[in-house]
């Protein structure tokens, strides 16, 4: 057996050299392919030996009951999961009678290759039996991207020295057994044993096609495959259906210099009201689509698609090929996670793994719309429609609450609230003001009009309405939002949140705007002039508390007056906190799990002065552990913001390799969405400097030792702006459209197609390096830039 497999460090692809069977689990969400409807983990094609089997449909899922300690008004009482559904992957070869299997035999070579610009997954291996047949194994798979139902597999096999006797069984196999998931981690997923009720199985040549149905959530999921076949004559081909599955075989005595080609097409569907007739028409259509594209003509396709999309969201790094490749498999990920969805959410691990159970958090809007607003912009808007269908669901959980508008849910796939921990659910009522600012982000960078005045603005009145019904005025006018979670997990049910407050700030600011420039669908929505004018009295006294004596933020109100945490007296081993220490703990002490003043200081940055932001960024450092994979990539931006270039090295390097390196040990259940995008935003937002806020698109660009130049380009209102930096210089260059007018470290250019403008790069003053928690410091990037 080979070991000690790794990623080699290549711009365009990730490549996996030899076969480490202890780290299945988390190369198959790495290599794992998808297209925002459909998702295929990275398993070997023969389906044994696996980490984590995993076929999944965006929306898809099945309800089970919370479990319930004791009865509290307002707390949900089921939760929705993600399901494996029905496997198309799984291709069985036979070699003389004995299965291809790299846990017997030799495996005499393995590679693997996921390849950014094709969107395909490619494996060779090269293996003799345990009885002496040696063959060559090639696999080429994709998810497509322009064929948003169908999944395709090319399976080459030829004999490497003596003719041999093959056998190859196609498979369509559903209610696969999963292993189970670590007993003590909150954040892997549930299993949950033979969700899949069959309700039809059948064939037609060979093409095999299966709809169930889940037992509780109702819902109808259908699969087919079907195959076209290329082989020496004499070759034999017949189909089977048994129980839950079906299967085509294939079997052929191949010489050396023969090929067994088997090309597999896979079509997928779903529906919570059509019949079992229509979704399994749906996917015998799917089929037939595929199948009149052909495999060249599925690859061509993928590869144009990106081609398209590359062209405007490409982000070059020179001087570190590990970052560079980091941030081109972030945004393979982060693209593959919701370009598809078509108003389906962006679940944390994407449709990469089961993790969190498969749910959609407020880091989906916070983290990858960002991203997908400047480079894919319709994903963004599918994403934001998503929230729209949901609101009726956040409308009734307000009412549940006792709140006007709209309370959208900590973590979710249809829309219902799914956590039954109050004071880091329910009570993280932020979210809804990360939706607002997704909505009025996206609108400022595309002009979707249309888009703005119908699902935008009822999102934005909505939460609006939760806001002024959520927060009070004191005596001294000063509107207050108590006893609520902000971004940071290690403090709940606090007064005043900044976060929390500067964002529910934008979110009544906008609502009150949007009525004023449309004012028939204001009417609509019953905003009168008063509420309107409610809301931005609510917004202009806005408290936002300040320690003078200390000179920062507090997070929320008291938070400098609690204990800090002991940091020294902390082993290494008991991070991540939360699965060694109590909440109750956590809660009444100085520990920050990730970024939450500092996230407010990155989207809301005009309420902070400079001099403000270098305090709360330093006070923040020490206390801040970076137990979720969300904090790195803020705290990158406003290091570089506040002249911590090295320091935001360092926390990029973090986000980028968060599931290459698998930094939290929790790959296995899905890569981390939210991280992978926040590569994009370090480099964009940090070193880049890039602010967007209205009409206005700034830059402050500035790099560190280790990068020797950053080009990237983003699309603002249907235009591609293309950003070249060097330590001494910035270019810019708008690719097409009417003329944009930007700032440069506050100088206002205005540029026109074609043509390229160059400005300096002020001189950056050098800043102490703040101290992280004892043992928490990032780990340390080269500072000599490196070339590949």
């Amino acid at each position: 057996m080979i070991k000690q497999p790794e990623f080699s460090e290549e711009p365009w692809s990730v490549r996996e050299t030899g076969l480490d069977l202890g780290q299945l689990a988390q190369t198959e969400s790495v290599f794992a392919l998808s297209n925002g409807h459909v998702g295929w983990r990275g398993n070997l094609d023969e389906g044994e030996p696996h980490g984590l089997p995993g076929t999944y449909l965006n929306g898809v899922y099945e309800v089970r009951p919370l479990p319930v300690g004791e009865f509290a008004y307002g707390r949900p009482e089921f939760e929705q999961a993600v399901i494996n559904v029905t496997n198309g992957r799984l291709i069985r070869l036979f070699v003389d009678d004995e299965p291809f299997d790299v846990r017997y035999g030799k495996l005499l070579s393995h590679e693997r290759v996921l390849d950014f610009r094709a969107g395909t997954l490619s494996r060779q291996a090269e293996w003799t039996s345990p009885v002496g047949g040696s063959v060559r194994v090639r696999s080429t798979r994709l998810v497509s991207f322009t064929h948003r139902a169908v999944a395709a597999i090319c399976y080459d096999v030829e004999p490497i020295e003596a003719g041999l006797q093959i056998a190859l069984q196609s498979q369509l196999v559903a209610n696969e057994q999963l292993p189970p998931p670590p007993a003590t981690d909150p954040r892997a997923a549930v299993v949950l044993e033979h969700p899949l009720v069959e309700e039809y199985r059948g064939r037609h040549g060979e093409a095999v096609v299966l709809v169930h149905k889940t037992r509780q959530s109702g819902l109808r999921v259908a699969a087919a495959m079907d195959h076209i076949i290329d082989a020496p004559a004499g070759t034999r081909v017949e189909s089977q259906l048994f129980q839950d599955g079906g299967l085509v075989a294939v079997s052929v005595a191949l010489r050396p210099g023969q090929r067994l080609r088997v090309v597999k097409f896979v079509g997928y569907g779903w529906s919570s009201q059509r019949s079992l007739n229509a979704v399994r028409d749906q996917v015998w259509a799917a089929l037939t689509s595929a199948q009149q594209a052909g495999w060249e003509g599925l690859r061509a396709a993928q590869r144009a698609y990106l081609d398209d999309f590359w062209s405007r969201a490409d982000v070059e790094v020179h001087g570190d090929v590990h970052i560079q490749q980091a941030v081109r498999f972030g945004l393979f990920h982060v693209l593959q996670a919701g370009v598809r969805g078509e108003s389906r959410p962006i679940p944390a691990k994407g449709l990469t793994g089961p993790g969190y159970h498969g749910h959609a958090f407020w880091d989906a809007e916070t983290f990858v719309l960002p991203v997908l607003t400047l480079t894919a912009p319709d994903a963004a808007a599918s994403a934001l429609r998503w929230r729209h269908a949901t609101l009726p669901a956040a409308q009734r959980r307000a009412a549940e609450l006792g709140l006007q508008g709209a309370a959208f849910p900590w973590r979710t796939i249809a829309g219902d609230e799914c956590s039954g921990y109050w004071p880091a659910g329910t009570a993280a009522f932020h979210v809804n003001a990360d939706i607002a600012a997704a909505v009025t982000r996206y609108v400022d960078a595309t002009a979707d009009e249309e888009f703005a005045r119908a699902e935008g603005m009822e999102l934005l009145v909505n939460t609006a309405r939760l806001w002024r019904s959520l927060g009070h005025h004191d005596g001294l006018g000063r509107f207050h939002i108590d006893g609520v979670t902000g971004p940071d997990e290690y403090s709940a049910i606090a007064d005043d949140n900044v976060y929390t407050n500067l964002m529910a700030q934008h979110n009544l600011r906008a609502a009150a705007n949007a009525a004023e420039k449309y004012p028939d669908q204001a009417r609509k929505l019953r905003v009168d002039p008063e509420e309107a004018a409610a809301w931005r009295d609510a917004a202009q006294a806005m408290f936002v508390p300040f320690d003078e004596a200390l000179g920062v933020h507090p997070q929320s109100a008291a938070f400098t007056r609690h204990q800090v945490w002991d940091f020294a007296g902390t082993p290494p081993d008991r991070y991540p906190l939360l699965l060694h220490y109590p909440y109750f703990d956590l809660y009444r002490k100085q520990v920050v799990k990730q970024a939450d003043l500092v996230l407010a200081m990155q989207l809301c940055g005009e309420a902070f002065t400079p001099e403000q932001k270098r305090r709360n960024f330093d006070y923040y450092e020490a206390l801040t552990v970076r137990d979720s994979s969300l904090s790195a990539c803020t705290q990158a931006v406003i290091a570089a913001e506040v002249g911590h270039l090295a320091l935001a090295f360092d926390y990029l390097g973090e986000a980028a390799l968060m599931d290459l390196d698998d930094l939290e040990h929790n790959t296995r259940d899905g890569v981390h969405v939210a991280s992978l995008a926040g590569t994009w935003i370090a480099l964009v937002w940090g070193f880049g400097g890039l602010r967007h806020s209205g009409q206005t698109v700034s830059f402050a660009p500035r790099l560190p030792d280790g990068i020797t130049r950053l080009a990237f380009t983003v699309m603002i209102r249907g235009r591609r702006l293309r950003v070249g930096i060097t330590h001494v210089a910035a270019r810019y260059l708008l690719a097409d459209g009417d003329p944009l007018d930007i700032e440069h470290h506050g100088e206002r250019l205005r540029l026109s197609a074609g043509e390229e403008q160059e400005r300096p790069i002020p001189v950056l003053v050098p800043q102490r390096r703040p101290g992280q928690p004892t043992g928490r410091e990032p780990a340390r990037r080269p500072t000599r830039a490196r070339t590949a």
